[in-house]
């Protein structure tokens, strides 16, 4: 028999909406900065790149986009950990617990090692995509280096399935905010040649990634081993192999990294096709996508505490809470959404005009092709959101292969076949890419929104 453990959350048997809105905020708001800062630290970079001109912005797209294409297949095995562990520390089962990171963390490193070769690769790989022979250069001497701060990035999210499911997904807020801070002056030392350092451009900021992701792991490893959570024993015997968790893992985790690397291979292909376009074109494209990635930060911190809510409800086989858990979460992130979204909208060359520099001469040409993209990026934060949600909801009940089916037609047949349709034979370029985009998202969104709902009825009739 495995001993029980506390659960995270204060009030388990209040169902009222008021405890519901508390409990989502008080998980959600930790996640959420800490998506907002995790960003902010590739916002930085970019940023500080940015000065250097339109053809180092580029390459900055360029690699931002191929190291997070390959690292968010990787990331559906740290997802898929969040509701095993939430779902088994519902249950009161800690044995369940540490079987699961430990896997979960034995998968994420051989991941990594199956990668590692597409990273060392990566200029050839952009030039086959015809990229521009220049611009593939840069980003791939970028990624070479910037790959191995891959592989710590995955192992903090692994890890941060434990604190998230115990209540303490603070910790995750304050660590992320440290190493921001740490990217930031590190960033702006090499990068640019400041505090006495040398000036390496783009290699400096690769650099200093690598510095910032082992640097948050080691302090997360000991916070811990320092607080409650040691009696886990994540680490002790960490050789030991635990063949049906590992299996659980990589079954869960592969459909969801397809999933999620369904809807970011989406922007990918986006961005090589805009790149086709022209240099300037793929500039504005990737600040129209830094601001919406900012803004979907949100809903998707939301979705994690909308994973670990409705996981530890549907442990404790509590449907009333699932449902309300479920509903606060939806709620509170299309506020959110339309609020971020009416902001894009109203100025959108006032934004833009944070990631480039006001001297440049191509400056007023980027701003003008800027504007348009990030307008359409407004008009969908609300169902790129609430889809985001739902994909959260469903991995809460572990559900992950009739969502990966639903994605991949919403991302790829319906939203990148009316992108390039819009884009190429329409004629409307980059803008069309986009509105192709608002359509593919809103598809997922009712198909997702569907599926959770379906799932919920069936829950409720077995529980009766």
């Amino acid at each position: 028999m495995h001993a029980p453990v506390e659960t995270a959350d204060t009030d388990l048997r209040d169902n009222s909406w008021s405890a519901h809105v508390r409990a989502t905020l008080s998980l959600g708001i930790p996640l959420i900065g800490a998506q907002l800062a995790q960003l902010g630290i590739h916002t930085t970079d970019v940023v500080i790149v940015g000065q250097l001109g339109a053809e180092k912005l580029a390459a900055m797209v360029l690699s931002g986009q191929f190291l997070f294409t390959v690292f968010i297949l990787g990331s559906g095995i740290s997802i898929a950990v969040m509701p095993m562990v939430a779902q088994a520390f519902g249950q009161g089962n800690p044995v369940a617990i540490r079987r699961s990171l430990r896997m979960g963390l034995w998968a994420t490193i051989g991941y990594w090692l199956l990668v590692l070769p597409l990273y060392l690769n990566a200029e050839p790989i952009l030039v086959m995509l015809r990229q521009k022979p220049e611009i593939a250069a840069l980003a791939g001497g970028y990624i070479r280096i910037a790959a191995f701060g891959m592989l710590p990035g995955l192992l903090f999210l692994v890890l941060r399935s434990l604190v998230s499911a115990v209540g303490r997904a603070g910790v995750i807020l304050w660590v992320t905010i440290g190493t921001l801070l740490l990217n930031g002056v590190l960033a702006y030392g090499l990068v640019l040649g400041h505090f006495g350092l040398p000036r390496m451009g783009m290699s400096g900021a690769a650099i200093v990634s690598v510095i910032v992701q082992y640097s948050g792991l080691a302090v997360l490893i000991a916070y811990i081993q320092m607080i409650e959570t040691r009696k886990y024993e994540v680490f002790v015997r960490f050789w030991r192999p635990d063949w049906h968790a590992l299996i659980e893992v990589v079954k869960l985790g592969l459909p969801i990294g397809i999933t999620v690397l369904a809807e970011v291979s989406l922007f990918t292909a986006a961005s090589l096709m805009v790149g086709s376009i022209g240099t300037l074109e793929l500039a504005a494209h990737g600040i129209a996508l830094q601001l919406a990635s900012i803004a979907f930060m949100i809903p998707l911190g939301l979705s994690q505490a909308a994973t670990v809510r409705v996981g530890v409800a549907h442990g404790r086989r509590d449907y009333t809470g699932l449902v309300r858990a479920s509903l606060t979460v939806l709620a509170i992130a299309s506020l959110i959404a339309i609020i971020g979204g009416v902001m894009l909208v109203i100025d959108p060359q006032y934004f833009a005009s944070f990631y480039v520099s006001r001297e440049a001469p191509e400056t007023p040409q980027l701003l003008a092709i800027a504007a348009p993209l990030i307008v359409v990026a407004g008009i969908f934060q609300l169902v790129d959101g609430v889809q985001a949600i739902a994909n959260g909801l469903l991995r809460g009940l572990k559900d992950a292969s009739v969502p990966m089916l639903l994605a991949l037609v919403a991302y790829w047949p319906v939203g990148m076949g009316l992108a390039w349709f819009f884009a190429f034979p329409l004629g409307y370029r980059e803008v069309g890419v986009w509105f192709g985009f608002l359509i593919g998202l809103a598809t997922a969104c009712l198909l997702l929104c569907t599926r959770f709902y379906l799932l919920a009825r069936r829950e409720r009739a077995a529980l009766a």
